[in-house]
């Protein structure tokens, strides 16, 4: 199988660079991230990719049973890494994507060196002391919102997630980005975002960390912010002047001044 084209693999940037691999979040596709890419290019070699069910992937490569769990897209994660002889490359990850790459520097350490979780999430349903901001009859009553009608649902989703009301082009935008998605495959991706929980697999992370979160977000609230910085070892937290679930978007200045200085620290 060619995973570059399955995965709709784009490189730039610095050809003799660390390589930093790009992973957008539910609904979303690689273009996410286009004012960050500029901020990286002169020093890095930039990966982008969609997964498999969004953006210009192959979408007839999508199994359910693969991507019923979020190792499924690990895997993906891996191949690409594979597919390009990536070694020891910095894995920057949004929201869902912050745990796939978990996952994948687990599966593959040699692959991946560093991480960087932009507003990430292990856990979105609340329990005994842990606060992921959603009841468990929140995310049942989001996923059959969803699966009932997916166009509406993106239109009513896409400003809250997005937040920046004052700023609606960007809550249109994510709207945009949703509806472009195969409601069949964003359903199981939804399913398996919303109903993961990869507390556990925190503890594995023995690689540099930086962990990024925003004043307000209804996706990954503060403390659970606190509870990815507690949960690696050695990470680093850094508290975005920003509000919303997608910085990179509403913020990229702040959002890339921070990613910027911990991959220079890397060196």
């Amino acid at each position: 199988m060619d995973i570059v084209r399955r995965n709709n693999v784009t490189v730039t940037g610095n050809p003799q660079g660390r390589a930093v691999v790009l992973a957008h979040g539910f609904g979303c596709d690689q273009n996410m991230w286009r004012l960050t890419v500029p901020a990286l290019v002169r020093d890095y070699r930039v990966v982008l990719f969609d997964y498999v069910g969004s953006g210009r992937s192959d979408a007839s490569a999508f199994s359910e049973d693969r991507y019923a769990s979020l190792s499924g897209y690990a895997r993906d994660v891996v191949e690409v890494c594979e597919a390009l002889d990536l070694r020891d490359a910095v894995f920057v990850g949004h929201s869902v994507s912050a745990m796939i790459g978990v996952l994948a520097a687990d599966m593959a350490p040699e692959r991946i060196g560093a991480l960087v979780m932009v507003a990430p999430s292990p856990r979105y349903i609340d329990s005994d002391g842990y606060r992921g901001g959603f009841s468990a009859e929140d995310i049942d009553e989001l996923l059959e919102s969803l699966e009932a009608n997916y166009l509406g649902w993106s239109a009513a989703m896409a400003p809250l997630i997005m937040g920046n009301p004052e700023r609606p082009e960007l809550g249109d935008e994510l709207k945009n980005s949703f509806c472009a998605t195969d409601p069949d495959m964003a359903r199981v991706f939804a399913r398996t975002t919303f109903l993961s929980d990869s507390r556990d697999d925190l503890k594995s992370v023995c690689v540099p960390t930086l962990v990024l979160e925003c004043t307000q977000d209804v996706i990954a609230p503060r403390e659970v912010g606190a509870f990815v910085h507690q949960a690696i070892a050695g990470s680093t937290l850094v508290t975005l002047d920003a509000t919303g679930h997608c910085p990179h978007l509403s913020a990229p200045e702040a959002t890339n001044r921070a990613m910027t200085e911990f991959l220079a620290a890397l060196r």
